[in-house]
C-alpha cells in the first residue's frame, strides 16, 4: 500500500518509546526527529510536517491528557489523533440525495484514472445505495476515452450516454440530464476530459459544464503517485470550480502517499473516496481515523467487518463456525472459506486490517497465488477425501495422487493437511477461552497462549502454530 514505508518508519519511532517509565522532552524531541524525517520522505508538504510535529510535541508533553496510560501508549494516542486530523478528521459526507437525481462531475488530469474511477463510483453507488447510475462521456477530444467508458459500462451492465466527439461537452451534458429524466435514473456521473497539464482552455470548458449541469458534487480524481504535484493540481481546480472533494487513486501501489497526507491541510479539499486496486470493486469511502490506525499498525477492524458483511453470508459463516468448533470441518468447508476470502480482496490487505497481524506478516510472503494452489490441491481430491480429511492423513499413496493431479509437491499436500488441523485446533481453543483474556491489540497472540489439553505421558506442549 502507498503508506507502507511511512508506516514502517512511524512504527519504529513509536517502539523506541516502549519500556520507558516516563517521557522527557528529550525523548519526545528524538521521536519527533524520526517522525519528521518519515513524513518528509513520504513527500508530505514541509509546512504540514512542521505543523504536525509541533502539535504532537506539545500534546505529548501535556501529561493531563494521558492520565492512566504508559509513555508508549501516550505517544501512540497523540500521534494517532493528530494523524487522523491531518487526513481530514471525520469522514466527509457525500451529497447523496434520498429522492431525485444526484449529479457528480469528475475532473482531473489525463492519466489519473478518472474514467475507471467513474465506473467504480457508479458500481459502488448501485451496490451500496441501490442507485440506478448513468455514465456520461464528455471527453470529446479522445475517442478512446469514450470507447473506454462504453466498455466499462458493458462490463458493469451500467448504461453509458455518449454523443461521440462532434458535439460540445456542455450540450452533451444537458442532453444527458433530459435523457435521465425519461429513464428514471437517479445517479449521474459526468466524466469530463483530462489534460496532460492545467491550461486556460481546459478550465474554461469545465466551468461551462459546471454551469450547464449545476452538479451536487465536483470530485477531483488524483493519482497517489503524483506526489506533491497533486496538491498543486488540487489548488488550481479548487480555485476555478470550488471542488467539493477528491478521490485518491492507486493507493495500493508502492508510492509514498504524501499527497494524501498534505491534501486536506494545504487545500482544505476533503478526500471522500479511494481507489485500492485495478478491480472495479476495489473502491471505498475514505475514513481518516481508519487510515490513521492502519498507518500506525493498529489494524482496521471496522473496514474488515464491512468487507465480511458485504461478501459473506451470515448463515454460511455460522454453519462453518459450528463445524470448526465441533471438529467436523473438512476440505469442502476449507475451499468455501478460501472463496469467501478471495471475494473480500487481497490476502495481504486483509491481514493488515487485523490488529497485531501487520508485524507477524511483515517478512512473510503473503501471496494470493497460494490460495489458487490450495484450491487446485483440494479440487484434485475425491469427494470422499474432501469430506473425510483422515483419509489423506493415513495414506501416502493418496497424497501422491493429489500432488500429481494438482501439479504440486507432496510436501504441499502435507502443509495443507497441517493447515486444516491448525485451523480446527485454533477455533477449539477459542471456544474455551474467556473473552476477557483476549487482547484486542493482538488476538493472534492471545490464541497462541490459550491453554491446551495435555496428552497423557507427554511433556509440555510447546504450542504455537504456523501461518
Amino acid at each position: 500500500m502507498a503508506f507502507d514505508q511511512l508506516s514502517d518508519r512511524l512504527q519504529m519511532a513509536m517502539r523506541r518509546m516502549t519500556g520507558k517509565a516516563r517521557l522527557t522532552e528529550k525523548d519526545i524531541e528524538e521521536m519527533m526527529r524520526e517522525v519528521r524525517l518519515s513524513l518528509l520522505e513520504a513527500d508530505v508538504n514541509f509546512k504540514v510536517v512542521k505543523s504536525f510535529t509541533k502539535s504532537v510535541k506539545e500534546k505529548a508533553l501535556n501529561e493531563k491528557i494521558f492520565k492512566g496510560l504508559n509513555p508508549s501508549q501516550q505517544v501512540v494516542k497523540v500521534v494517532h489523533e493528530e494523524l487522523k486530523e491531518l487526513l481530514g478528521g471525520d469522514t466527509s459526507e457525500f451529497a447523496l440525495k434520498t429522492s431525485g437525481k444526484t449529479t457528480v462531475m469528475l475532473t482531473g488530469l489525463q492519466g489519473s484514472g478518472k474514467t475507471t474511477t467513474a465506473g467504480k463510483l457508479a458500481s459502488y453507488m448501485r451496490k451500496k445505495h441501490a442507485k440506478k447510475p448513468l455514465l456520461v462521456a464528455l471527453d470529446v477530444y479522445r475517442p478512446a476515452a469514450v470507447e473506454q467508458l462504453v466498455t466499462l459500462g458493458k462490463q458493469l451492465n451500467i448504461e453509458v450516454f455518449e454523443r461521440g466527439t462532434n458535439e460540445k461537452p456542455e450540450k452533451i451534458a444537458q442532453d444527458a440530464l433530459l435523457y435521465a429524466n425519461d429513464k428514471d435514473i437517479d445517479f449521474i456521473i459526468f466524466d469530463t476530459a483530462g489534460r496532460l497539464h492545467i491550461d486556460t482552455t481546459m478550465m474554461d470548458e469545465i466551468v461551462k459544464i459546471k454551469s450547464a449541469i449545476n452538479p451536487d458534487e465536483i470530485l477531483l480524481v488524483l493519482d497517489a503517485m503524483t506526489g506533491q504535484d497533486a496538491v498543486s493540481v488540487a489548488e488550481h481546480f479548487h480555485t476555478a470550480l470550488g471542488v467539493s472533494g477528491s478521490i485518491i487513486t492507486k493507493l495500493d501501489g508502492d508510492t509514498r502517499g504524501g499527497a494524501a497526507l498534505s491534501l486536506r491541510q494545504v487545500t482544505q479539499v476533503p478526500i471522500k473516496f479511494m481507489g485500492l486496486g485495478e478491480k472495479l470493486d476495489d473502491f471505498d469511502v475514505f475514513h481518516p481515523e481508519r487510515m490513521a490506525s492502519r498507518i500506525l499498525g493498529m489494524g482496521d477492524v471496522l473496514t474488515l467487518i464491512d468487507k465480511v458483511t458485504e461478501n459473506v453470508d451470515e448463515s454460511d459463516m455460522m454453519n462453518m463456525m459450528e463445524k470448526m468448533m465441533s471438529g467436523k470441518y473438512n476440505y469442502n468447508d476449507f475451499l468455501k472459506q478460501m472463496k469467501m476470502i478471495r471475494r473480500m480482496g487481497s490476502l495481504g490487505g486483509l491481514m493488515k486490517m487485523i490488529p497485531g497481524m501487520s508485524k507477524l506478516t511483515k517478512n512473510a510472503n503473503v501471496d494470493d497465488k497460494q490460495l489458487v494452489y490450495l484450491e487446485a490441491l483440494i479440487q484434485s481430491m475425491t469427494e470422499k477425501e474432501r469430506r473425510n480429511p483422515d483419509l489423506l492423513k493415513r495414506s501416502s499413496s493418496r497424497r501422491r495422487r493429489v500432488a500429481q493431479g494438482s501439479g504440486r509437491r507432496v510436501s504441499d499436500v502435507n502443509k495443507l493437511i497441517d493447515n486444516l488441523d491448525q485451523q480446527v485446533q485454533m477455533f477449539k481453543r477459542m471456544s474455551k477461552m474467556d473473552p476477557n483474556q483476549i487482547d484486542p491489540s493482538n488476538p493472534m497472540k492471545s490464541m497462541q497462549q490459550a491453554p491446551r489439553k495435555q496428552k497423557k505421558g507427554k511433556g509440555k506442549n510447546r504450542g504455537g502454530f504456523r501461518f
